[in-house]
């Protein structure tokens, strides 16, 4: 005789509903189960932004960033770093939502990583870019909010692209993002050339970024410089934002200097004077403050 012939017991039939769970139809369900729903009704309405440009001229992609992470009218860090090293020879600005910014850069360097490893070596910079516009396209819709330019080195030469969360993907020469790009695009649009010297692409990007922190209320904090080379990133420097403003502004402008130069001096002589931002003209501490 079976067991349980004995002690009358039944094994429970999977098919029936559990006794405590509610009937089909009745079940309650959280108000999060509709991720879009929920984040246009509970979401936060918090102003945020940045200043972030990138470039590409004949001896690489120069890119800068503020360092200022803003929320609503608060300031959360004066010292964020806004430009994220993939791999040796590819990093990428940041602009958006910060959390959503590390978390795909992570993202994408665990995916990099693994195709190097699958196929023995680094994909090009259009590649990177693509896939990273491709994954974060499924998630159009769901509030992320992710602005990159990708700035790399590969074996066609330098490359620049623009990558946002909707799936867009573009390559160009200048790009700049945040809610300060209008004034750095002012002075970039005035200062670019593809050959110029590699001294003057750094003078054009601090002056970019430190202009627009000037303008922009939720820009600041520090410069920060990085050069893509056919060797590798380097990271450059970081300039106080408003001390680097206020060294500008001691600098002549092409009009005074049109002045001056027509205006002999006690010699007899015209007064040679240097346009623009030159190598030696700024006196700013390298320190992060």
């Amino acid at each position: 005789m079976a067991l349980q012939d004995v002690c009358k017991w039944r094994a429970p039939d999977t098919q029936e509903t559990f006794p405590h769970l509610p009937q089909a139809g009745g079940w309650a369900v959280p108000r999060g189960w509709d991720p879009q729903a929920f984040l246009q009704t509970h979401g936060p309405r918090l102003a945020h932004g940045t200043t972030t440009l990138a470039f590409r001229f004949r001896h690489g992609v120069i890119a800068a960033a503020d360092t200022r992470s803003s929320c609503g009218n608060y300031v959360e860090c004066p010292a964020s770093r806004k430009v994220i090293p993939v791999h040796q020879h590819l990093l990428g600005t940041t602009s958006g939502t910060s959390a959503d910014c590390v978390m795909w850069y992570r993202v994408l360097q665990r995916e990099l990583r693994l195709r190097a490893l699958r196929e023995g070596q680094l994909p090009s910079v259009a590649g990177a870019a693509k896939l990273l516009s491709v994954m974060m396209s499924r998630y159009r819709g769901l509030d992320l909010c992710v602005a990159t330019a990708l700035c790399g080195w590969d074996r066609s030469g330098p490359a620049l692209f623009y990558v946002y969360s909707d799936g867009t993907c573009l390559q160009g020469d200048i790009f700049s993002v945040g809610s300060g790009s209008p004034y750095a695009y002012g002075v970039l649009d005035g200062g670019y050339r593809y050959d110029m010297s590699t001294q003057e692409a750094y003078a054009l990007a601090c002056r970019a970024v430190a202009h627009a922190t000037r303008r922009d209320a939720y820009s600041g904090g520090s410069v920060d410089l990085f050069h893509v080379r056919e060797t590798g990133w380097e990271y450059v420097s970081c300039h106080d934002a408003w001390v680097l403003y206020s060294e500008l502004q001691k600098l002549p402008g092409p009009e005074k200097e049109q002045e001056e130069e027509a205006t002999p001096n006690r010699a007899g002589e015209g007064r040679e004077l240097s346009v623009g931002l030159a190598p030696g003209d700024l006196k700013v501490p390298t320190e992060r403050l």
